[in-house]
């Protein structure tokens, strides 16, 4: 490739991430901000209190888990098992049609 057009694509890429828009990051917040920048009426002790009322609700539910399905087809274990046999399949025909064929190596396997 031409050295002036690979300098004039990289240049066009970067003035174009140039003209994008900016990511602005904000700290987060407790609570509703009002007209003046205070923050809410959501106070630490509350954050605790909801946080306290969440772990004795999970205490009192241990059947319930996580939510997170693993052995389920759509969980983490059923879509892991279901992309090795996927893939594996399409891996196993390459090297089944690997072991023959006009350019294999005579005398070798």
């Amino acid at each position: 490739m031409n050295q002036t057009v690979l300098i004039g694509i990289i240049l066009g890429v970067f003035v174009a991430g140039s003209f994008g828009p900016y990511g602005l990051a904000f700290a987060q917040y407790m609570g509703e901000v009002g007209e003046q920048g205070q923050t809410g009426a959501y106070t630490l002790e509350e954050a605790l209190e909801i946080q306290h009322r969440r772990i004795v609700a999970v205490q009192a539910n241990p059947h319930t888990g996580s939510g997170t399905p693993y052995l389920s087809a759509d969980g983490v274990l059923g879509a892991s098992a279901i992309a090795a046999a996927v893939f594996g399949g399409i891996a196993g025909a390459f090297f089944f049609k690997g072991k023959s064929g006009k350019y294999v190596a005579q005398g070798r396997g």
